[in-house]
């Protein structure tokens, strides 16, 4: 059944983006290699980059901590390494991205540091109903420069297309004037779809709104809108590295992107299929599943990333 399963998520992937069999025996061969994601010759963020949170609505320290102990674990520091020492980890999701860098500059790699930056609340100060201009608005309370600014907004808050057509979207804007110069930091937003949207935007963790109707999954935190949350900030993180600007990796049109992640959406697990997330962790205390440990002892479901060194949709378990 496995291997049934595996033929069929591969002649799906081959109709889907047109690949050819004989490209895929070419991977260790990268100039030869059939790329889904095609480099558009942008830059890509490096350097050392601070990522700033900005909660718009109400929100419990306990849901801030669930988002920020993420956002720590994605650094890949020795010492962090060493206090998470469970594996799978968020850090080791997270060096898929790396490869997008050596693709870049096969000759000089650049490198990525991130690290958290500030966290700002704001108390409905734009009302609950925003519009896309004005997640940029929020967005430009964080850092300026070297920045990620993600604007995270409450369930109650309604977003101009959040449920309808999308769970979270990034992009970039330029900064105000810095000692006469502006700047471009890239930004992110997710809306918590708790009780907006649950089963388009926190799946597996809600019973999907179409398709198969599977039971859902125990969240790891055991907050369907926060963990909710973090698989769309990761799917989004990844898309803001490899492609801040619009001219990095991405397949299609610019406006509307294939990305590293949304190349592979609902696989989270091996033998994954459409209304299954795959092969899980399963946590024997609570019964949550999670593919990821974090910091802070934190688990989190994280999905699979496309992988330009194997052609496929990489995932951790």
């Amino acid at each position: 059944m496995a291997s049934a399963t595996l033929f069929f998520q591969l002649m799906l992937i081959v109709s889907l983006f047109h690949f050819s069999l004989a490209a895929r025996r070419l991977t260790e061969q990268v100039q030869e290699q059939a790329q889904l994601l095609q480099y558009h010759n942008g830059p890509l963020l490096s350097g050392e980059i601070s990522v700033n949170l900005i909660w718009y609505g109400n929100f419990k320290p306990s849901q801030r901590a669930i988002i920020s102990d993420f956002v720590s674990s994605l650094s890949t520091s020795p010492a962090l390494e060493q206090t998470t020492q469970s594996q799978p980890s968020v850090a080791t999701w997270w060096k898929t991205t790396e490869k997008y860098y050596h693709l870049a500059s096969p000759k000089k790699h650049p490198s990525l540091s991130l690290k958290m930056g500030k966290q700002i609340l704001d108390n409905y100060s734009l009302g609950k109903s925003l519009t896309g201009k004005q997640i940029v608005e929020l967005a430009a309370k964080g850092g300026q420069k070297n920045a990620i600014n993600i604007v995270l907004t409450a369930s109650d808050v309604t977003v101009q297309g959040f449920c309808s057509s999308r769970c979270g979207t990034h992009g970039s804007s330029w900064s105000s004037q810095v000692k006469s110069k502006s700047y471009k930091f890239a930004y992110i937003w997710v809306g918590n779809s708790e009780t907006q949207c649950p089963g388009h935007c926190a799946w597996p963790f809600h019973q999907p709104i179409y398709g198969p109707q599977t039971p859902p999954l125990v969240a790891p935190n055991n907050d369907v809108g926060m963990d909710g949350m973090v698989i769309n900030l990761a799917s989004l993180f990844a898309g803001t590295v490899t492609n801040p600007f619009g001219n990095g990796y991405f397949q299609g049109r610019a406006e509307a992107p294939l990305e590293v992640a949304s190349a592979c959406p609902g696989v989270y697990g091996k033998g994954a299929y459409p209304g299954y997330a795959g092969q899980l962790l399963v946590d024997p205390s609570t019964g949550a599943s999670y593919n990821a440990y974090g910091a802070n002892g934190r688990k989190y479901l994280l999905p699979a990333l496309f992988d330009p060194s194997t052609s496929s949709c990489s995932t951790l378990v």
